[in-house]
């Protein structure tokens, strides 16, 4: 069976590189019509046309910083007028900030809440609504697997991830009555932007044995791919997952010790 999408509009957050541009580009595949949603313009626009490449739908890009109030309502304005509709809401942007406890200052705190969780929040308030309305909609937050068993030295992301699973949940629970279905994506070992970064930073040997050394730590032996991840969303967001609402996935080749 086919995940089809034809005739929706999908908004993907986060959505110039790694598991957000995966996203987009599956998504686009299927059919639906995409936007995508990032900070820089050059690296948006190398997306688009990735993205462009094999899409059936149409795909667009907006320059936004998703963790300025404002920026996300201006992106917003600028989907209802490119497309008149939001159906699917992804929620992808985000980093990984971690520390010990003690060192995470209310700055940190608060710019993790601002980039994780108020982002979501604010842009699936934006488009709740119209979904509500039309009773269709998918709601996907992508979040990562220590929201469910977090380690020392986690904070401040997995605190918020974790915020993010509460959201999921309230989300679901109001959406049910009206077919619109809200779910959580949790990442493990997915090979995707930060992974590219930290290999340079390290300056150790390839990236493909980067890669493989990273991936002995999990069951499956190996690392995934930002496509593997991109499936699973697109599943979600199509009419096969119409009776699914409310959960989280793993989607880490058995990583974490939490279902």
């Amino acid at each position: 069976m086919e995940a089809k999408l034809d005739g929706r509009v999908a908004v993907i957050t986060g959505g110039s590189k790694g598991i957000g541009r995966a996203i987009a580009s599956r998504m686009a595949q299927s059919g639906a019509d995409v936007v995508l949603l990032a900070r820089n313009a050059g690296t948006l626009k190398e997306a688009q046309e990735f993205v462009q490449k094999k899409a059936r739908g149409r795909v667009h890009v907006v320059s936004c910083d998703v963790a300025k109030a404002d920026a996300i309502a201006a992106a917003y304005q600028d989907v209802m007028a490119t497309f008149g509709r939001v159906d699917i809401v992804v929620n992808n942007a985000g980093a990984s900030q971690t520390g010990a406890f003690a060192s995470v200052t209310d700055e940190v705190w608060q710019a993790d809440l601002d980039l994780k969780l108020f982002a979501a929040i604010r842009l699936t308030r934006l488009a709740w609504p119209q979904m509500i309305e039309r009773k269709w909609g998918r709601v996907i937050n992508v979040l990562n697997v220590g929201a469910k068993a977090p380690k020392a030295g986690s904070a401040p992301t997995t605190v918020t991830r974790a915020a993010g699973m509460a959201l999921t949940k309230v989300l679901a629970g109001e959406g049910a009555p009206y077919n619109v279905l809200v779910n959580a994506l949790h990442v493990g070992l997915i090979d995707s932007d930060q992974w590219v970064r930290r290999h340079s930073q390290s300056g150790k040997g390839s990236y493909q044995q980067f890669l493989a050394d990273m991936g002995t730590g999990v069951p499956l032996g190996r690392v995934g791919s930002a496509e593997e991840f991109a499936n699973v969303a697109c599943f979600l967001a199509s009419d096969l997952a119409g009776y699914v609402t409310g959960t989280s996935i793993n989607v880490d080749g058995n990583m974490s010790p939490v279902m």
